[in-house]
């Protein structure tokens, strides 16, 4: 097989080794003459599954029992709703921390659900920043403090987490750069991530909560579909879970386990990046990177050409020379490349080389 240079920013690259193991049980599971996706989501194979991902999770992340994980539909995008309605009031908004476009559609749901507060903001400079911890205000009945960890959209990664009183849960959105990198993961009350980047294929979102705070969620006018509590209790099987997903998160946890966890990939991703933005840095200024450089995300290395014909023209070559998902977000523009866990060194070395070729012949 001739495999290409998945860059894509989401649905992403995929371990090799994951894909491999899920195509050759993927018409039988368990000597069960029938595959997973056709078994009952009560059956103990599956059940089994769920409770298995459910302790790698915590494991990776390093948090204990105080921790509950769920599983849950609709992406981080549902979340952006959930999160307030679940945990915020009239007189105790949740404050963000506006670093982007997702984390702007964040706060634009928690206004929906009823109360928000803008804590600070980096959209005066088009995203390329991220607010500094000193530039964080609260709201003065802050049920929560929410941050996006990586800025998919526009390359931009939380280096440090904010500092929040003890009585105000911190609450990240970690959709792009989960386990990627070494972090005190204990610091959140709540983080959540859809899969599709560093978890596994799209279809689930993990949901990692102190179970203190399942006790707020517990509102009674509230429909049981959309409390946090509800999925807790039932352990993530209130309804028919994304079986097929979570046991793809599963096998890329036991993946990224056998890597050394977030540590090691973490090195390895910070190498990945190294590479894509060394070859921009040498560039001469024929590539502008996005970013501003002590923001730049070791996920999503964003950058742009002199122009837009010669962006066409890198794209056109890079598809031709086995490159795949280069293309920067509609909303940005120029280019990006999405180097997530799965995406192998060698990748990233290849690219690398093709940017310093083109930079020879058309610079």
């Amino acid at each position: 097989m001739n495999r290409r240079h998945n860059f894509n920013p989401g649905p992403a690259a995929l371990p090799l080794e994951v894909l491999r193991q899920a195509h050759e049980e993927a018409v039988e599971y368990g000597n069960r003459g029938m595959s997973l996706m056709e078994m009952s989501h009560r059956s103990p194979e599956v059940e089994r599954i769920v409770s298995h991902t459910r302790e790698l999770l915590l494991e990776l992340l390093g948090l204990d029992d105080r921790y509950e994980t769920l599983f849950m539909a609709g992406g981080a995008s549902a979340q952006f709703g959930l999160i307030p309605m679940n945990l915020a009031t009239a007189d105790a908004p949740g404050s963000y921390v506006l670093s982007g476009s997702f984390a702007e559609k964040a706060y634009q749901e928690a206004i929906r659900a009823g109360s928000a507060h803008a804590a600070a903001t980096s959209k005066q400079t088009g995203w390329r920043d991220i607010p500094k911890r000193e530039e964080i205000r609260l709201a003065e009945n802050a049920a929560y403090l929410h941050i996006t960890t990586n800025n998919t959209i526009e390359g931009t990664q939380l280096r440090e987490l904010p500092d929040v009183p003890e009585n105000v849960p911190l609450i990240g959105d970690m959709t792009s750069d989960i386990l990627s990198r070494p972090l005190d993961y204990a610091r959140f009350g709540l983080l959540y991530a859809s899969a599709q980047k560093n978890l596994g294929p799209a279809g689930v979102t993990a949901v990692i909560l102190r179970r203190d705070l399942l006790e707020r969620s517990a509102k009674a006018d509230l429909p049981l579909i959309f409390r946090y509590d509800t999925f807790a209790k039932n352990e993530s099987l209130y309804n028919t879970p994304p079986v097929h997903a979570i046991w793809m998160m599963m096998l890329v946890l036991e993946w990224t386990r056998k890597q050394g966890g977030a540590a090691k990939l973490g090195e390895r991703n910070a190498q990945k990046a190294k590479r894509l933005y060394d070859a921009i840095d040498a560039s001469g200024g024929f590539y502008e990177g996005i970013a501003a450089a002590e923001v730049r995300s070791d996920m999503n290395i964003t950058w742009k050409l002199p122009n837009e014909e010669l962006e066409r023209l890198f794209l056109e070559q890079a598809e031709r020379n086995g490159f795949e998902g280069l293309a920067g977000h509609r909303s940005v523009g120029g280019l990006r490349a999405s180097a997530y866990n799965a995406v192998p060194e060698q990748s990233c070395i290849d690219l690398a080389a093709f940017m310093r070729e083109f930079v020879r012949t058309h610079g």
